[in-house]
């Protein structure tokens, strides 16, 4: 293995520290940030996602909601949950864990969350924001890429990134935080006909599609950066990513493990939203 690795979970400690030290100023002037969350169902998966984005915000001092409902709960009801949320002025961010139920429009909840409270960074309002370069919440995954880069010296201006996959939750707002960072940026996507001939002129490639070993050795620019956001299981099903770990690895200089990578920095650049919008919103009360 040539490449160094990027490791997200030493970075997220960092940060969460960071955080840790905001709250506590925040707490010295009667103020404590609040984060809800909301699980629709018995996701196995949004199970434990949850369970550790309530165990972080307890680990910086943070007051968390966990809001459990029934896979059957109307959509109705939901909405009108969350327009309580919005109301409370002890809560600074809400997040609704994806999926939902297919009976429930995700964007029209994502939509009903106040843009001052979207610590996800999905509301249309954030998208906006981001795609024009105004201040607003930033899609958390995309905004821990941005950080893992950073970590590492590597300034994207001027380099060539690619981003494989086009989402609204990853790919789109990873291409405008590398563009916003004044990088040249080329998005790659399931219709895309010869990916390798983009990835191959690439300094930086982040994978983001879902899909096992879309990513190979053959495909990477010796020495590029290479952050994996998949998250898929292999043949004997453990966590793997999008990337051929250990094909690139020998190519590339720097990678993002699976796991250990991007996960723990998307849930700590959560934290990072959410404090921002207490701080945010005790500036406005004066």
């Amino acid at each position: 293995m040539t490449a160094k690795l990027i490791d997200g979970n030493a970075l997220a400690r960092h940060i969460r520290s960071e955080v840790a030290q905001r709250v506590a100023a925040l707490a010295e002037q009667g103020h404590r940030p609040g984060l809800a969350v909301i699980l629709v169902g018995h996701n196995p998966a949004s199970q434990v996602y949850v369970k550790h984005k309530v165990a972080d915000c307890e680990s910086v001092g943070m007051h968390s909601v966990l809001d459990r409902h029934p896979a059957e709960l109307p959509e109705a009801e939901l909405l009108a949950r969350i327009r309580e949320l919005n109301a409370d002025p002890g809560i600074h961010g809400i997040l609704v864990q994806l999926p939902l139920p297919a009976h429930i429009d995700a964007n029209k909840v994502i939509e009903t969350i106040s843009p001052a409270k979207d610590v996800d960074g999905f509301h249309v309002a954030s998208a906006g924001a981001l795609m024009i370069g105004r201040a607003g919440f930033k899609a958390c995954t995309p905004y821990g890429c941005m950080k893992m880069l950073e970590s590492i010296g590597c300034d994207p201006r001027g380099k060539h990134a690619v981003v494989i996959g086009r989402s609204n939750i990853v790919g789109k707002p990873m291409a405008m935080l590398l563009l916003q960072a004044n990088a040249t940026v080329t998005v790659c996507h399931s219709a895309t006909p010869d990916l390798a001939h983009h990835t191959r002129q690439a300094d930086i490639v982040v994978a983001a599609v879902g899909k096992r070993n879309v990513l190979t050795a053959d495909m990477v620019k010796p020495g590029a950066v290479v952050i994996d956001v998949g998250m898929n299981r292999n043949d004997e099903g453990k966590l793997c990513g999008d990337v051929d770990f250990d094909g690139v690895s020998k190519v590339a200089g720097w990678i993002t493990p699976v796991p250990g990578g991007v996960g723990p920095m998307t849930r700590a650049m959560l934290l990072v939203n959410t404090i921002e919008a207490a701080e945010l919103s005790t500036l406005a009360q004066g």
